[in-house]
């Protein structure tokens, strides 16, 4: 872009997080560049500075300052067989929402080197849909519900209900090292998220991190690991995986956080991925009430089946 733009925001950006509302209006722009020029008081909301994570109101007016994307690719088309395997992981949609069962492996959005993202692929599938935005985010190594929104007014409703600690219910399925104790069913502690000198971006639990609650509940248990479900009642980044790992017992197949002890075993159960999965998603959007559910897949259940050995 050559030259300072001013965009007012419509009904598609009221309610979204200002990073969000950048990133789609400057596709191909580093997100490095973009956040560094949010830093420096380069990108504004009504002639004032904004944080990343400021949530835009309809009408109001953002200064964009000329910004270099680097030189075209290819459109970042999914490879051969993830338009297929989304088709097939539909599990509920009406008017207003799409719930897709993401597959472990694909990231919900492209960005960071990759070429292509769930809600990409989605996009690309239906040319004809006015309007698909992700709710929510789920990790690129975690499995389950995803919720799209087709309208923006659901994206809305549905956003601050995500800001109202408890009005959604999200529940996961994640096997835990060791046995985890019968009175471990709540973990607080604030979680801040810092880089490694490699880049890798981590969360840890520090005291000056954000409020960080999940609630956990055996499901079953086996010889060297428990199956937990886990009820995060605040939204971090990594915030279960984290939580479970400050208690003691970390996520199988977690390349993150794992422990030497929960590497081993993941490789004697022939588990190659994190488990991790969104069981579950409960909520309520214009009266009406949703109950959505993904049972485990089988590549997660067959694990189990070895455990149970």
């Amino acid at each position: 872009m050559s030259g300072v733009r001013f965009l007012t925001v419509d009904e598609r950006g009221d309610g979204q997080r200002l990073d969000n509302f950048i990133l789609r209006e400057c596709p191909g722009v580093p997100k490095t560049r973009l956040y560094r020029a949010m830093r420096k008081g380069e990108i504004r909301v009504n002639k004032g500075r904004a944080k990343p994570d400021q949530r835009l109101i309809l009408g109001d007016t953002v200064r964009l300052p000329p910004l270099s994307a680097p030189p075209a690719r290819e459109p970042g088309a999914a490879p051969p067989g993830w338009q297929e395997r989304l088709a097939a992981s539909v599990v509920f949609e009406d008017d207003q929402l799409l719930a897709i069962d993401k597959p472990s492996g694909i990231a919900v959005h492209g960005g960071s080197g990759l070429q292509f993202g769930l809600i990409e692929t989605l996009r690309s599938m239906r040319p004809e849909a006015r309007f698909l935005e992700l709710v929510h985010r789920l990790d690129r190594e975690t499995s389950g519900l995803v919720l799209i929104a087709k309208k923006p007014a659901a994206l809305r409703a549905l956003h601050e209900q995500l800001r109202a600690q408890g009005k959604i219910d999200k529940r996961y399925l994640a096997l835990a090292e060791g046995a985890w104790p019968r009175h471990l069913r709540v973990v607080e502690a604030p979680l801040k998220r810092f880089e490694r000198k490699s880049g890798e971006r981590m969360v840890k639990v520090a005291k000056d991190g954000k409020p960080s609650t999940t609630e956990f509940r055996i499901r079953e248990s086996f010889a060297q690991v428990t199956l937990v479900e886990a009820r995060p009642l605040t939204g971090r980044t990594h915030q279960i995986r984290v939580h479970a790992l400050h208690a003691g017992h970390t996520l199988l197949g977690d390349g993150k956080y794992q422990s030497p002890g929960s590497e081993a075993y993941a490789r004697k159960l022939q588990l190659k991925r994190l488990f991790l999965h969104a069981e579950s998603l409960s909520f309520t959007l214009n009266e009406q009430r949703y109950e959505l559910q993904a049972p485990l897949g089988e590549e997660l259940t067959s694990v189990l089946k070895r455990c149970a050995k």
